[in-house]
């Protein structure tokens, strides 16, 4: 008898343990579920926290690209596909670009390279109406481009144009582009450099540009470099990297080099470079100022009837016995020295066709200064 309720007791003690353990699962499992369920039933928005006013410079950005943004432009170009099947000629997509409303007139604004060699080139506007372009002219030595569209009048806005020569490093700027034919995308950053030249594929040299870290990437080519003033400054060109993407240099035209190359492409169809009237070559001008021991430009030769000429500039000669007699060694143009080629264009480039120079030559162990008009470039 005594071993049966002694049973019975275990077995009641064992019940009540499972009936413990069932009950503590049951709330460490159950409890967060009702919890969670009860959760659901009385889920709704969380109240807002009033913002306040946006700080100064999101309220500046904000503005800026208000204001430049519908003079941006969308640029897609196409090129030529041969179908060996049908012998067939189509179009087919090549590239997209950006550029920028210049006037009313319908001109767009852009870079060169992103037009070079194309077949046709749409541009659509800020409010998403699409045209197709034709093109008036370009520049490659300054990788601008000018198109032009049939466009109604109100439907051009033109964005402000500022200048580049009072620019400083440290200044801030937005970039409006299409990255990646994401359109109308801003970025912002600072000027980090002024005076880069940076070579082209044509085997030149661009000169004076704008080096900046606001993010330009693919696609941005040809849109407006902004400064804080909500001004176009330059035009985005070219980016520095060694993936294809962004890597915090970029590069833009001055829009003071803009305003003075695209009247002249819309006008003439090209840009007429101011000249000396000489011929110059780098090989030739390093060998002969290292003999001399100098340095600067080395005229090869002078163009019969140029300023150049009539100014008295000397070319260089060889003598009937073989000697090579150094032409003047151009030193400096209006006080900026000069020692390559493409330093002198560079710096012609800063004047226009009529203005006069004052160029500082070496000759015969002495310097001089030269007064000399500038022509129309014959090339």
């Amino acid at each position: 008898m005594p071993d049966t309720q002694s049973s019975d007791v275990t077995a009641r003690r064992l019940r009540l343990g499972a009936l413990l353990i069932a009950a503590i699962l049951l709330v460490w499992y159950g409890v967060p579920w009702l919890a969670s369920l009860w959760v659901r039933f009385e889920a709704e928005p969380r109240a807002v926290t009033p913002r306040g006013d946006l700080a100064g410079d999101e309220q500046a950005a904000i503005e800026i690209f208000r204001r430049v943004s519908p003079s941006v432009a969308f640029i897609t170009t196409a090129g030529w596909r041969f179908d060996l099947w049908s012998r067939n000629v189509q179009q087919v997509p090549q590239g997209t670009g950006s550029g920028f409303v210049w006037d009313h007139h319908g001109h767009i604004v852009t870079n060169y390279h992103v037009i070079q060699n194309v077949a046709a080139a749409q541009v659509r506007l800020s409010n998403q109406r699409v045209y197709k372009s034709v093109l008036v002219g370009a520049s490659p030595e300054h990788d601008l481009a000018v198109l032009r569209i049939s466009a109604p009048t109100g439907g051009l806005e033109p964005g402000p144009i500022g200048a580049s020569s009072d620019l400083q490093v440290g200044q801030k700027v937005f970039a409006i582009g299409n990255p990646f034919g994401l359109d109308h995308t801003l970025t912002s950053g600072v000027i980090s450099a002024l005076d880069r030249a940076i070579p082209t594929e044509q085997g030149g040299t661009i000169e004076h540009l704008i080096q900046t870290d606001a993010a330009i990437n693919p696609g941005n080519s040809g849109g407006p470099l902004i400064d804080s003033a909500g001004r176009v400054i330059g035009v985005n060109t070219a980016i520095f990297t060694l993936s294809g993407a962004y890597a915090g240099i970029g590069f833009a035209v001055p829009i003071d080099t803009v305003n003075r190359v695209v009247p002249q492409i819309i006008a003439f169809g090209r840009y007429v470079r101011p000249s000396l009237g000489i011929t110059v070559d780098d090989a030739v001008s390093e060998a002969l100022t290292e003999e001399l021991e100098v340095w600067g430009v080395l005229v090869v030769s002078v163009n019969p009837g140029s300023p150049a000429a009539a100014a008295g500039l000397r070319g260089t000669r060889l003598t009937s016995d073989g000697r090579i007699i150094a032409g003047d060694v151009i030193q400096s143009i209006n006080g900026k020295p000069v020692r390559t080629s493409n330093e002198l264009l560079g710096l012609l480039d800063d004047y226009t066709v009529g203005d006069t120079v004052q160029v500082t030559i070496y000759r015969a162990g002495n310097t001089r200064d030269i007064p000399v008009l500038l022509e129309a470039s014959r090339s």
